[in-house]
């Protein structure tokens, strides 16, 4: 690649824990959770031209133009930078659209950090985390160097950690259609929650935290009730031996952690048969650990 040009993996995101704890006079959930980043990957390429802005997607269906966030995060780049517009962008999905994986906003993550490099870092990382809420609220966590933070507030507040195993392996489990987030908040209601206060935080001070009390999702809440074939994903998960198994964030995907590959990949087949094919299976892990001055 060219001094002008860049490409970037946008990784999957799992929750690992989210609590709703809260709601903002303006409409904002207020959230406490985990996430971590998987080797689940979308793909950008993007490259400084001229002029204007240019987005093309391949794999996955995906939105294009000023619909996909990568699209959205130039604009606000360029708005925020005063430079003028000068971006040609070759996108390659691989994670599911709105499916709770993050894949749109670890792809506007991906665009902002681009940018900024190719640029000559017009904006410290404080400016861009922030930059980077306005677009979404786990694009901060995208662009952060951690593989796996505690996020709260709205997804401005991070912290590191907790190291998740490099032995646990997912296998994820999406029904093969997309489920709006902003559905799902809009019927949470937080009186029925059932989240108990400290709950993430025992979690995170045990010295070696265990499945049954690190995996939790409120908005399942929401998502079960009204969608049995996630549960009965969930469900599939759990009999086919999955250590815990959990909606990640506003769903519907499903994910199963397992600790040996070969009953992994027998679930995988099992689910696949259940669902006649229908259900889209994915095996992942966490991404690497960063190595000490990488």
């Amino acid at each position: 690649m060219s001094a002008s040009s860049l490409h970037l993996s946008a990784p999957a995101k799992l929750n690992l824990h989210l609590s709703v704890v809260g709601r903002r006079p303006d409409g904002y959930h207020l959230l406490d959770g985990v996430m971590v980043k998987l080797d689940l990957a979308d793909e950008l390429t993007l490259a400084l031209s001229g002029p204007g802005l240019e987005l093309t997607v391949s794999g996955l269906p995906a939105p294009t133009g000023r619909q996909n966030l990568v699209f959205q995060a130039a604009e606000a780049f360029y708005a925020a930078t005063g430079f003028a517009e000068q971006a040609t962008f070759r996108l390659k999905k691989c994670i599911p659209m709105a499916a709770g994986l993050g894949g749109g906003s670890s792809d506007a993550a991906a665009a902002l950090t681009g940018l900024n490099r190719l640029h000559g870092s017009p904006l410290g990382e404080e400016a861009l985390a922030a930059l980077g809420l306005k677009l979404g609220a786990d694009v901060p966590f995208f662009l952060s160097p951690w593989v796996a933070a505690r996020s709260q507030g709205i997804g401005e507040m991070l912290s590191p950690g907790p190291e998740v195993p490099a032995t646990w392996l997912f296998l994820l489990v999406n029904p093969g259609w997309p489920l709006s987030t902003a559905w799902v908040f809009k019927n949470l209601r937080l009186g029925l929650t059932t989240s108990p206060k400290g709950l993430i935080n025992s979690a995170l001070n045990a010295g070696s935290f265990a499945i049954d009390r690190l995996l939790y999702n409120d908005l399942e809440s929401v998502v079960l009730p009204r969608f049995p074939e996630v549960k009965a994903i969930r469900e599939q998960l759990l009999a086919c031996g999955a250590s815990g198994a959990l909606m990640t964030g506003s769903g519907p995907t499903v994910f199963g952690i397992f600790t040996r590959r070969d009953r992994l990949r027998r679930a995988g087949t099992v689910l696949k048969e259940f669902s006649h094919g229908k259900w889209v299976v994915l095996e992942t892990r966490r991404l690497p650990s960063p190595q000490p001055g990488a």
